[in-house]
């Protein structure tokens, strides 16, 4: 399996590609630009929305749903919306084909719609019209509501995962009656999304507000999570809006506060989508193919049964079966989100022991038993873990007896590994350009056979401020400015491109 799966160092783009076919996570539609999720993949997102789910739900925020279709004139109620969007909405403009015989099946010109339905790029101009006729007094809020839903895009330059016509995603959209309650709310969620990336992806993020030129269309302002992926360019994993009175307004959405008075309701809106499946892949797998955190992992443990016939694959089944039994009855905690451990026990026999384990290996099962018939004879088996490839990552001669809460422990050992790993790689690349010149070397114009450009980095670089630098360097290095993290270093300076003075130091990097 491993042969299928370009090395990242020849091809990375090629390589994540395959990752994503031989792993069995998603196929490219017949509809251009969108894309069939599969099984093991639509497991992960799954796994991701369950633990998003709760999470939501801790913060006191409910689920709701709303149409696909929103009037296009809603959209226009928001002029920032508008622009932000317009070149990216799928338009319905009918309600009705025509079948006549003799004919193509065609478009009915007798059926076009009195206004035109935008297929939801996202939900904020369909919600706050809803949200007109609920609200009338502070008691109605805050309103906490979510919504679990697909949303489309019309991008142009697509790739599985990472941007696709249509996607899946969630988006919260909350209402409340103080600028106050509505900005905590936006650092509540994206911190939110911050512990989600780092405990159940295991995928360290930096975190902090974009700027005014990478903001969402009509917010006040953008906090975001951003990764750090294995060629070293950025992956905006999830987003939390302010968006000040800007909806409310447009939308006419009022109450009367405890004195009242009459005031327009203050906004946010928050979401993240299945790119986090194309973060999972590229921020932890590896040449021999993808590699799952066990918090997220459809499949945690695989047991392989070994024998050359019946009588000796007999007795290997059956201590299989055991462990596979003791597995699922261990304690349930938060860690597996408090299911039972999802074992699989795997009797192909008819193909070769090591097919089986590459196999399993490219589907990125994070934990490989293997009980063979010299393991039955000593009372143990061998376990394997998919973040360390090859032999220093099997252990041998592990007694069967008190095997379960081994693999436990393991799982767990492997979580916090795989996190440790990526954050030491994003803290290795996260350099200071403290000149031009360094910036310059830090971002290649060539590119290599991949289409990408090698050794990228997240760099922090002193900044004017201005939109117009912000533009000139995205359009002569392809570098944006990707957040001005929190946690990064605040001091004043000059701006390395314009000599200006520059308030503090942002991250640029190339991003997906």
């Amino acid at each position: 399996m491993a042969d299928a799966i370009t090395q990242r160092a020849t091809n990375y783009a090629q390589w994540y590609l395959d990752i994503v076919k031989e792993a069995g996570l998603a196929d490219n539609s017949d509809v251009r630009g969108c894309m069939v999720i599969k099984p093991t993949g639509f497991a992960l997102w799954e796994k991701m929305q369950k633990a998003l789910d709760g999470l939501f739900k801790s913060t006191g925020h409910v689920n709701a749903y709303f149409p696909l279709f929103i009037p296009m004139s809603f959209l226009a109620k928001e002029e920032q919306m508008a622009e932000g969007f317009a070149k990216e909405c799928a338009v319905v403009t009918h309600y009705r084909l025509k079948a006549e015989p003799g004919k193509p099946l065609h478009v009915d010109p007798a059926a076009e719609l009195e206004e035109p339905l935008i297929v939801r790029p996202t939900s904020e101009t369909i919600i706050w019209n809803t949200y007109k006729k609920w609200v009338q007094s502070y008691r109605d809020l805050p309103l906490l509501i979510n919504q679990w839903a697909n949303v489309v895009r019309w991008e142009m330059r697509t790739r599985l995962f990472l941007r696709t016509a249509e996607f899946l995603w969630q988006e919260g959209h909350t209402a409340h009656a103080t600028a106050k309650e509505a900005e905590e709310e936006t650092l509540q969620m994206v911190r939110v999304y911050q512990k989600f990336a780092e405990e159940w992806m295991a995928m360290p993020v930096l975190v902090g507000p974009k700027t005014d030129g990478q903001k969402f269309p009509g917010a006040v302002y953008t906090l975001c999570i951003e990764a750090m992926m294995q060629d070293g360019k950025a992956l905006q994993a999830g987003t939390s809006h302010f968006l000040g009175q800007n909806f409310a307004k447009a939308f006419d959405v009022k109450f009367k506060d405890q004195s009242n008075k009459e005031e327009y309701a203050w906004a946010t809106s928050w979401g993240v989508s299945t790119r986090l499946i194309g973060g999972l892949i590229m921020t932890h797998s590896d040449d021999n193919g993808l590699v799952v955190p066990p918090r997220l992992a459809p499949t945690h443990v695989v047991i392989v049964p070994l024998g050359k016939n019946d009588a000796e694959r007999g007795p290997s089944i059956a201590a299989a079966e055991k462990l596979a039994a003791e597995l699922r009855a261990l304690p349930r905690d938060d860690f597996f989100g408090y299911e039972p451990i999802s074992v699989k026990i795997d009797t192909m026999f008819d193909k070769q022991p090591g097919f089986r384990y590459a196999e399993h290996e490219v589907r990125g099962v994070p934990v490989r038993v293997e009980i063979g018939p010299k393991d039955i004879e000593k009372g143990a088996c061998a376990v394997a873990r998919r973040d360390v490839p090859g032999k220093e990552g099997k252990q041998f001669g592990i007694p069967l007896p008190g095997a379960a809460e081994h693999i436990s422990k393991l799982l767990r050992d492997i979580q916090a590994s795989l996190f440790a790993r990526a954050k030491t790689y994003r803290d290795a690349n996260l350099v200071t350009a403290n000149t031009l010149d360094e910036f310059k070397a830090l971002f290649p114009v060539e590119k290599d056979e991949g289409g990408t450009t090698g050794g990228l980095k997240f760099v922090l670089a002193h900044w004017d401020g201005t939109r117009e630098t912000e533009d000139r360097v995205q359009a002569e290095y392809k570098a944006t400015i990707r957040c001005l993290p929190f946690d990064g270093p605040q001091e004043s300076g000059t701006c390395i491109f314009t000599g200006k003075p520059s308030a503090r130091k942002v991250v640029f990097a190339r991003a997906y």
